[in-house]
């Protein structure tokens, strides 16, 4: 029988995940759509799967998976023009992509983002400066990230809004109201204009490099592909890293005091907060190309399969007092940023982001408290994306 995920299971997924491991490290689970999936809960077990070639992401055979499991369903309304990037590809195709993207993520390279970071990072400070609350993902936690990666693509976003809007719809979670088929027509042209205005005008930046890398021969739809993660990913992620560590700062004062005074425990702490409560719930699906074994559990061919980060990151089994946040406890092998051919190669900008961030927000603001009580946050109900819709701050005592 599968478990469903609704509103209760976003809230706090850990309180889930705590029951359901008592049973095994893997769970069938429902998202509300009738559709079987399993889930795989274990920090050995999750580890091993993120690593297994039987587990397979080719967007084009998932299609066929979904098909097979569900006769006459709908196709996957996203159109292929924000499909086709490495998190849905599989070697030899996202050997390709990963190594010609990952040259913009070499230590020198994103050591060369630290001037923009900590500029952007204290100019949005500044703006908070005279206000008494502030919703701190609006105000913080969204500007800086896209900021920093609009600047790595060269990427001029005027509406920070609309952008917002976009990234939502792309990873499940539309505003009231919107239009998603709308919206992928939007994000479609934009990438377009894009790569025609680098076309015309390349320069030092991620797009002119992918278009003229004659090595990894990138098409056109995978180009888009890659530009659009780049700009979600590398948005939402650090968003909610942000988000969800200053809000586990805040339930646990004596930490935050800490930190402000010792800031070379920052860069600890991020690890602890990517473990503690990551930016990412599951990671993005898979599907078994032949029967795999997860602890006693037979997992058939042709099934889906999503493996619980945030489940892994609190298994007792790795982590003693998983429950418990401790910036100063070795928590190295984390999962928030997956494992194997599929880690987040954004992984050392993420870190970085986040360390300014934390130092800088400590130091500017050291009588920050939670403005509302936390029955009154809320949590994207996104299998995925683990984030607050918004997170309402007081920045003064």
């Amino acid at each position: 029988m599968s478990e469903l995920l609704d509103a209760w299971f976003f809230a706090d997924p850990h309180r889930f995940y705590r029951r359901w491991r008592e049973q095994g490290p893997v769970r069938r689970v429902d998202f509300g759509d009738g559709l079987d999936r399993w889930l795989i809960l274990g920090y050995d077990e999750g580890r091993a799967a993120l690593a297994d070639p039987r587990l397979c992401k080719d967007i084009r055979r998932f299609d066929t998976v979904l098909a097979r499991k569900r006769p006459g369903a709908r196709r996957n309304p996203r159109p292929d023009i924000v499909l086709r990037h490495m998190l849905n590809a599989d070697p030899p195709d996202h050997t390709r992509l990963r190594k010609a993207v990952g040259k913009a993520f070499t230590p020198r390279r994103v050591a060369q983002l630290q001037p923009i970071i900590s500029q952007t990072a204290n100019e949005l400070l500044d703006g908070m400066a005279g206000h008494d609350q502030v919703d701190l993902l609006e105000a913080f936690a969204v500007p800086l990230p896209v900021t920093v990666i609009s600047h790595l693509l060269d990427v001029s976003i005027q509406d920070r809004d609309t952008f917002r809007a976009w990234s939502r719809t792309l990873v499940g979670t539309p505003d009231p109201g919107s239009d998603p088929a709308r919206a992928y027509g939007e994000i479609g042209q934009f990438l377009r204009n894009m790569l025609r205005d680098k076309r015309a005008h390349p320069g030092d930046d991620l797009l002119s490099t992918l278009l003229t890398d004659d090595d990894a021969r990138l098409s056109e739809p995978e180009i888009v592909g890659m530009a659009l993660l780049l700009l979600v990913a590398g948005h939402e992620t650090t968003v909610n890293l942000i988000g969800n560590g200053t809000l586990a700062l805040l339930h646990n004062r004596a930490w935050l005091e800490r930190l402000r005074a010792d800031p070379e425990l920052i860069p600890g702490a991020i690890e602890e907060f990517l473990r503690f409560n990551g930016p990412v719930d599951m990671a993005t699906p898979r599907f078994t190309v032949e029967p795999i074994t997860v602890g006693d559990t037979v997992i058939p061919a042709g099934e889906i399969v999503y493996i619980g980060l945030a489940a892994g990151n609190r298994d007792p089994r790795h982590y003693p007092d998983p429950d418990d946040l401790d910036p100063t406890a070795d928590r190295a092998g984390h999962l928030a940023f997956g494992h194997g051919i599929h880690f987040c190669v954004g992984a050392p900008l993420a870190r970085l982001e986040g360390k300014i961030a934390f130092s800088t927000l400590l130091q500017r603001f050291p009588h920050l408290s939670l403005a509302v009580e936390d029955s009154r946050l809320r949590w994207y109900a996104n299998p995925v994306i683990h984030g607050l819709t918004a997170l309402p701050v007081r920045l003064q005592p």
